[in-house]
């Protein structure tokens, strides 16, 4: 297991995980024994438990000053961007941040069991710690959303290609199969490098994208995904290297909460219809938004959600 100093640089990292959990304002939250409301944010209720928890995650960052002031003030700020992302709709799947939760561990060698107690030693928890991906990953497209056209003035596509010299901006264009060497939980330790190994094999036996489930058949507990068209700004993360770097009709291997896993890149080209088009530009936009302009507006439209809330101290 890796130690709690690596730990903490992981995390002072930002946590940028390509995942978060839908996020869901319960009726009623249930409180820790022994803890108490300090605030509420628009009815919603911030106990005791949940700013120590935060204050815990702050020390593990190393944050200086009045940490329990400051987790106070962190969990006000996520009461109104939570009820903000539920009211947009921009929350992501419980099985991304599942999936995002399980790649950090793997990432530091740890499994889910072992994550879960140097969490809980640290008095953060998991559930806190999950719920802190949530903000980080749907906050951003909130932002984005609501400031989408800031950068372009709400220019069409027809005048972003104008400014291009009317050409249409070029992207390769796959079309993917995903390949996944099932390993459960339960037996991951036992396992894993077996089924990596099994993975890493039979890359060179794959006999292409229409025979992939006819293939996936011949081995115990390998499932096929079709991911159909992704332009390259839609491309994963995690996978986007590995695509990048295929030498061949597949990718390098990954594992994952799901066991081993690689692509198999069934077609690519280039293209320049108007789907790839505003693609990339949205893409661009994106790429501003996560800059300083996306952090000056981010303050902005939180500062916006603080005036118009109603937030009594208990």
């Amino acid at each position: 297991m890796m130690g709690r100093q690596s730990l903490v640089r992981s995390m002072m990292m930002g946590v940028a995980f390509a995942a978060a959990v839908t996020i869901v304002v319960p009726a009623g939250t249930v409180q820790a024994a022994g803890s108490t409301v300090v605030a509420v944010v628009n009815n919603s209720p911030i106990t005791s438990g949940d700013v120590e928890r935060r204050a815990a995650f702050l020390r593990l960052q190393r944050a200086k000053g009045n940490v329990r002031a400051l987790a106070r003030e962190q969990m006000i700020d996520d009461a109104l961007k939570r009820a903000e992302i539920l009211r947009v709709r921009a929350s992501v799947s419980s099985a991304e941040v599942d999936a995002s939760y399980a790649r950090f561990a793997a990432t530091n060698k740890m499994t889910l069991k072992q994550l879960g107690q140097v969490l809980d030693q640290a008095g953060v928890g998991s559930e806190h710690f999950k719920q802190y991906i949530a903000l980080q990953m749907s906050w951003p497209r909130v932002v984005n959303a609501r400031y989408a056209n800031s950068g372009t003035n709400g220019k069409s596509l027809v005048e972003r290609m104008q400014e291009n010299g009317g050409k249409k901006p070029v992207t390769t264009e796959y079309f993917l199969k995903q390949v996944i060497f099932v390993v459960p939980e339960k037996r991951r330790n036992a396992i894993l490098g077996k089924r990596k190994s099994e993975a890493e094999a039979s890359r060179s036996k794959f006999p292409g994208c229409d025979q992939a489930k006819v293939f996936a058949a011949t081995m115990r507990d390998v499932s096929i995904r079709d991911l159909g068209r992704v332009l390259a700004p839609q491309l994963p993360e995690d996978w986007k290297p590995l695509i990048e770097k295929a030498n061949g009709q597949t990718t390098g291997t990954r594992v994952t909460e799901r066991g081993v896993e690689y692509l198999a890149i069934c077609k690519k080209r280039e293209v320049n219809d108007d789907v790839a088009a505003e693609m990339v530009f949205r893409a661009e936009d994106l790429a501003k938004s996560k800059g300083n302009e996306g952090d000056e507006n981010s303050k902005k439209y939180l500062a916006e959600l603080r005036k118009k809330a109603t937030i009594t101290d208990r």
